[in-house]
């Protein structure tokens, strides 16, 4: 098992020396079929909210020779075979940060608590509505059943944005150059 605390202090230095917020450190398994797992970190440019490609391998690179410096000193950061992907959150990005939850506030969002959480009298662990934002550790979600809650942020297990069309509205692509070069191929009738 991963230290994924460490792995977080030691790569959100590498990402804020290339200007970028990270957002979520996490260790899944891999997709590849191998039966090794995956390091997974999304990271963010500020000024965009969003990471392109040139980014991502950026910060995959730094990420990559800090965590072989690390290796080749004795110091073993990940048991066993495992894959790095480094990415941008996407629109229906997780909430993991407090700002997050300011900054996202009026979009619908999908919150799941932690097992064993007791703070509703029904015994209901997700949660979907409007997000409203956070105060003193308290997520405020206007939620289709309940209608205002109140969720203990150390209590979310996962909390991510639902995308919708004002979501899809209110995220900008970051690039668009070469859109108007696209030319749709007409199909020949067989």
């Amino acid at each position: 098992m991963s230290d994924i605390e460490r792995l977080t202090q030691l790569i959100e230095p590498e990402a804020e020396a290339l200007g970028f917020e990270l957002v979520r450190v996490k260790m899944v398994p891999s997709e590849a079929g191998d039966g090794g797992d995956a390091l997974q970190i999304m990271a963010e440019d500020p000024a965009t909210g969003q990471l392109v490609i040139e980014q991502c391998a950026a910060l995959s690179r730094r990420v990559s020779d800090m965590m072989d410096a690390h290796e080749e000193a004795g110091d073993t950061l990940i048991e066993g075979a495992y894959h790095l992907e480094v990415s941008s959150p996407g629109i229906d990005r997780p909430l993991t940060r407090e700002k997050d939850f300011t900054d996202w506030a009026g979009h619908e969002a999908r919150i799941v608590m932690a097992k064993g959480w007791s703070g509703d009298d029904k015994g209901q662990r997700v949660f979907k509505g409007e997000l409203n934002g956070i105060e003193s550790g308290m997520v405020r979600l206007t939620d289709a059943k309940n209608g205002v809650v109140e969720l203990p942020r150390e209590q979310i297990h996962t909390a991510k944005l639902v995308l919708t069309d004002a979501l899809i509205a209110a995220t900008k692509p970051l690039d668009t150059s070469g859109a108007d070069e696209i030319e749709e191929e007409e199909k020949a009738d067989d």
